[in-house]
């Protein structure tokens, strides 16, 4: 008799095997407000939802966007006055209208705004203007079939709408560009009950307006999402590590960063010098008290990434290499030099996520943005964890072979770019190269001085055709598009983030040659 034997694995063997049987993905990297539409920026109208057809079209399976919170400083969506809250500016107008709440004439007097790029002064003006008189529709409307839903939907947020609605009536009655919350009223400053309670009933029609930004965010993206999902398209959401200190979240939960007695950093966050910067980047985020999240049992971690979850199938983590160690500067440094390495809570946070938060098999859908100074000890985190992380082509060449950047580098549980959102583009990037460096790319790829024109695409195929399970390409290297068009300069503290395509950009090719590269490296959709 013929007896079959089945070989006994180790766990690593195991892990090792899952890994490879890792499903293929391809997706584009676009934020919402690059989207088209008569409104000043993109939203989460009708552009939205023909965006998701494109992306049917052309064979992708991922939807990749930034933060979905209100932009802040520099219109920046990495820093919002809300961990939790959504980007009011994404509000799709035409569905207030559809609803009601706007009327043909509100709509009908829209200024000229520039076609390709984001005025956000002027956006902002005009939106919120209109949200305003929507808003005020709706809720002098006691009998609206709609107001169960918004009752509901605030008692659902409650844990934190309550406090973002408050800090954002707070902040129009007592701030300003440069008012911090801690310059206001000492009583309000530090949430004294009587204070909150006199505020509430002072704001309240202020208080309401931000709830019902909020309801109307989270109704409109939860339908575009469904919409996506229903055609195989995932979305991957983006959370940053830090938090703004001008936010609800800090106002709210002083007790879990590290604050001085008056309410302001005795630290902040940033990297150290290195080969870009001599100084380093002090980024100025209050930097977590992780003893009081380890108390708590990392709640509101948690919190947030279930709020982040409902938005999101799947989430990238900016500066994952903040969980193992981060760099603390003090809050009275000019510049990043004087800081120091602080160690993180590792594994722990990730732990209290996985009790509540993980499918069946004890994972989270969570990419680990593991790029900058990484270490073995980052590298270890990651594994422990189970998080695919982050390769850059742009990174690869700089002629050691044994870079990771490079594609015969990685392991299966890798998510490859061209480039991301704080990187040039892929046509910017080659134009800057000198020439011996366009030669080692040229080497690489295998190809001559005649494809250069369409190096962009042979980039993309090369990120296709690598094992990483999954490759997103920002849709300004799908267009072709040089340095005018990038997303964000990091070195830049204003006229990012500001970049729109049209659709007379896009053409029948671009879809199908995606869906092509897609079908060739089996990447196909489910």
């Amino acid at each position: 008799m013929q007896v079959s034997i089945t070989p006994v694995q180790c766990p690593d063997q195991r892990k090792r095997n899952r890994m490879t049987s890792l499903p293929r993905h391809n997706g584009i990297l676009l934020h919402p407000s690059s989207l088209p539409g008569p409104h000043g920026s993109g939203d989460l109208g009708a552009a939205a939802y023909h965006f998701v057809d494109w992306l049917v079209t052309a064979g992708q399976s991922l939807w990749q966007v930034l933060p979905l919170g209100s932009v802040g400083p520099g219109n920046s969506p990495y820093i919002s006055p809300s961990a939790f809250a959504g980007n009011e500016l994404l509000i799709d107008l035409k569905q207030l209208h559809d609803a009601g709440w706007l009327s043909d004439a509100d709509l009908k007097a829209i200024p000229a705004f520039p076609e390709g790029r984001v005025d956000y002064a002027a956006v902002r003006g005009f939106r919120v203007e209109h949200l305003r008189r929507a808003a005020k529709r709706f809720l002098e409307r006691r009998k609206e079939p709609q107001q169960a839903a918004f009752a509901a939907f605030c008692a659902n947020a409650a844990d934190w709408l309550e406090d973002y609605a408050l800090f954002m009536a707070l902040d129009r009655a007592h701030g300003g560009d440069s008012r911090m919350w801690q310059d206001w009223p000492a009583a309000l400053a530090h949430r004294e009950p009587d204070a909150l309670r006199a505020a509430q009933h002072e704001h309240a029609d202020e208080i309401n307006f931000w709830k019902f930004c909020q309801w109307r965010f989270h109704e409109q993206w939860a339908a575009l999402r469904h919409y996506a999902n229903e055609r195989h398209i995932q979305i991957v959401g983006d959370l940053p590590i830090f938090v703004a200190g001008h936010s609800a979240d800090v106002w709210a939960n002083p007790e879990l960063f590290d604050l001085d007695e008056h309410g302001h950093p005795r630290v902040v966050a940033g990297v150290p010098p290195d080969y870009f910067s001599a100084t380093g980047q002090r980024w100025g985020n209050p930097l977590y008290r992780w003893s009081a999240h380890a108390a708590q049992g990392y709640r509101w971690w948690v919190e947030r990434m279930r709020q982040t979850m409902k938005l999101c199938d799947m989430v990238r983590i900016d500066h994952f290499r903040g969980f193992e160690s981060f760099w603390e500067i003090p809050a009275t440094a000019a510049t990043a030099i004087h800081g120091q390495w602080r160690p993180g809570p590792g594994e722990a946070v990730f732990a209290a996520m996985r009790h509540e938060l993980s499918d069946g098999q004890g994972r989270l859908p969570i990419i680990a943005e593991d790029l900058g100074i990484i270490t073995p000890e980052v590298n270890a985190l990651r594994q422990a964890i189970g998080l695919p992380g982050m390769r850059i082509l742009q990174f690869a060449f700089d002629g050691d072979a044994n870079n990771p950047y490079l594609p015969h580098n990685y392991e299966v549980n890798t998510v490859v770019y061209t480039g991301t959102h704080d990187n040039d583009t892929t046509r910017g990037w080659w134009e800057s190269l000198g020439r011996k460096a366009r030669d080692h790319v040229r080497a690489y790829l295998g190809i001559g001085k005649d494809d250069d024109e369409g190096i962009h695409w042979q980039l993309i195929r090369l990120a296709c055709s690598s094992v990483a399970a999954f490759c997103v390409i920002p849709m300004q290297d799908v267009l072709g598009l040089d340095s005018a068009h990038r997303m964000n300069d990091p070195s830049l503290g204003q006229g990012s983030w500001e970049w729109r395509f049209r659709w007379k950009q896009v053409n029948e090719s671009h879809a199908r040659r995606l869906a092509e590269l897609a079908r060739l490296y089996g990447r196909r959709r489910a």
